[in-house]
């Protein structure tokens, strides 16, 4: 597996970089694991979300900050400094681990726990479909989306993200895990205030990768920026 290390300017390059990656692979092109951690806030929704339950949609605008939607499922996010984000890029084995989406969840999930465990000294559990938790206190969400020969799943791990502001422009979702149990986003949530580059060391490791890509797709990052994710047919579609 490669990796890409790339931060693009915009939220919208970000997302459709994910995607491209997809699209690539999907075309026989390599896998990928990316990392990624955006210089400013947004929010994101998920791939079928509704703005008008999943979003404080005005205060978002009073706040400047815009609002985009992924085409991975699972819930509506904050993003922007404190949110290390990767994204992994993998073919499709009709017998393997990839199988089918809820045996991907579970190994990758039960990989990614087991590293996050091993890195902080204390059990770090696979909660709900595709979270991951210390003591019940969610530290990373994570989502999918599958084509015929690949998929993406792509996640972020909360280091030191502004909790206060996701509060204030995220409302409680509309469909929550049973271990959330109606808290509150600030009851719920916890940064693990852990060095970005030990994290990302951890995942390489996990991942097994061995070189860097330096061909990725920008072409289709940039066609896909400029006809569906600065598109509000698609991020406010719902």
């Amino acid at each position: 597996m490669q990796y890409l290390d790339l931060t693009l300017p915009t939220p919208a390059e970000n997302l459709a970089c994910d995607e491209a990656l997809l699209d690539a692979c999907e075309a026989g092109g390599p896998e990928v694991l990316r990392f990624w951690e955006a210089p400013t806030h947004f929010v994101v929704l998920g791939y079928a979300n509704r703005v008008a339950t999943e979003v404080k949609f005005a205060e978002c605008r009073a706040r400047g900050l815009p609002v985009f939607r992924r085409i991975t499922g699972g819930g509506t996010v904050l993003q922007g400094p404190g949110c290390l984000n990767y994204s992994v890029v993998l073919r499709i084995q009709e017998e393997g681990p990839t199988a089918s989406i809820p045996q991907t969840n579970l190994w990758i999930m039960n990989r990614h726990a087991a590293a996050l465990t091993e890195l902080l000294g204390q059990p770090v559990r696979r909660c709900g479909d595709t979270d991951l938790a210390i003591a019940d206190r969610k530290c990373s969400g994570n989502a999918q989306r599958r084509g015929r020969r690949a998929l993406l799943f792509h996640g972020a791990f909360l280091v030191d993200l502004d909790l206060a502001l996701l509060a204030a422009v995220l409302p409680p979702p509309s469909r929550e895990p049973d271990y959330r149990a109606g808290r509150r986003h600030g009851d719920f949530v916890l940064n693990l205030a852990l060095d970005r580059g030990r994290l990302k060391s951890a995942l390489r490791r996990v991942w097994e990768t061995r070189e860097r890509l330096t061909d990725w797709p920008a072409a289709r990052t940039e066609e896909l920026t400029q006809t569906k994710y600065c598109r509000d047919e698609w991020n406010h579609r719902f």
